[in-house]
């Protein structure tokens, strides 16, 4: 079993919605001192939609999730644990809020 090294949360949007999120991420940034990578206006990586990720240390997890889970405005959550195994972190360890999504794992291989 790999230990976990940090968390990965990535926020979901479209065009209408880039706003929204855009200002989701930046709060949860503020507020918990946390890295958020760039909005993304195209699908990157696995993720199936446009995305913006939030980078979190283990001892986070309870604020930032439980943060997400109420003020992600309708727009889908998707994360995941950092254990060095990157398939299993998206596919096996995944945790959704909102609506689950099929992640494009061959990009992963």
């Amino acid at each position: 079993m790999h230990g976990i090294s940090g968390f990965h949360a990535h926020v979901y949007f479209d065009a209408d919605t880039v706003g929204k999120a855009r200002e989701i991420c930046e709060q949860a940034r503020d507020l918990f001192e946390i890295d958020m990578g760039r909005v993304h206006e195209k699908a990157v990586g696995p993720h199936p939609r446009w995305s913006c990720q939030l980078a979190f240390r283990p001892d986070k997890f309870g604020p930032v999730i439980s943060w997400l889970s109420l003020h992600r405005d309708g727009l889908t959550v998707f994360a995941h644990p950092e254990t060095g195994d990157v398939l299993a972190d998206h596919r096996d360890h995944a945790i959704w809020m909102g609506e689950m999504l099929e992640l494009n794992l061959d990009v992963l291989t």
